[in-house]
């Protein structure tokens, strides 16, 4: 079929057209991909900052102090957990954590369960745990259900350093008391503990740390009866616990 000449120049325009709207939409499309390719990687750099940022999101518990006299407010430094301390912060913290963890009485038993699992490791929590829970038929709320409660007292506290220098064992000597329901005679007996202790971070709970502010960690647990000598009479304690009632022993 043969066109006119006069029509050609009509059909060059009307190809040119045709092709120009082909390459207005090839660069449409790959305009749309780059916006969304740069859409993606945003939202990937996004993901990236928030992952790099999680860390920093914490909660600091704080003390703030009001003096009485000058009512100036201040905020009181948090302990790092880094500090060396004495014999005599060790010394209480080892008299109060035996007689938390050693005594029973069902008015406190709850908050004594707690109070001595903030100062033992997750391994002892979990013999801690399994000691206390009433499908044990030792656990001492099936023992002294009947009313009876357990006392620990104290005698002394002596501290071992390691061939290494390291300082950190203590044996405690102390007396475990038993008070039966219906005002029977206490019972006494002697024991021996061999604790392995360290200072850690203090936990970010705020009920931990009001529970154990330092980061006292019992590591390792082993207490033995004593043996005394038939002829003398035990030595008295040398150092006195509160006379509170609780946990088990």
């Amino acid at each position: 079929m043969k066109r006119e000449p006069a029509l050609e120049p009509y059909f060059a325009e009307a190809a040119a057209w045709d092709a120009d709207r082909a390459a207005r939409a090839r660069r449409s499309e790959r305009r749309a991909w780059w916006v969304a390719g740069a859409g993606w990687t945003g939202v990937v750099l996004l993901a990236i900052a928030l992952m790099l940022l999680m860390p920093l999101k914490r909660v600091e518990p704080f003390v703030i102090r009001v003096d009485r006299s000058t009512g100036i407010v201040n905020v009181v430094p948090v302990y790092a957990g880094t500090d060396k301390f004495p014999d005599a912060v060790t010394r209480y913290f080892l008299d109060h954590y035996m007689t938390v963890c050693g005594r029973f009485d069902f008015a406190t038993a709850e908050s004594d369960y707690e109070e001595c699992g903030a100062f033992n490791t997750p391994r002892l929590n979990e013999a801690w745990y399994a000691r206390w829970v009433k499908t044990n038929p030792a656990s001492p709320l099936n023992r002294y259900k009947d009313g009876t409660t357990v006392s620990v007292q104290v005698i002394s506290i002596s501290f071992f350093t390691r061939a290494s220098g390291v300082r950190d064992l203590a044996q405690v000597r102390y007396v475990k008391v038993i008070h039966p329901a219906g005002g029977s005679a206490a019972q006494r007996s002697y024991w021996i503990a061999t604790i392995q202790y360290a200072y850690t971070k203090p936990a970010p709970d705020p009920r931990m740390r009001e529970l154990n502010p330092l980061g006292f960690k019992v590591v390792d647990f082993h207490t033995d009866p004593e043996i005394l000598p038939r002829t003398g009479s035990p030595a008295a304690p040398s150092t006195t616990v509160s006379s509170g009632r609780g946990g088990a022993s």
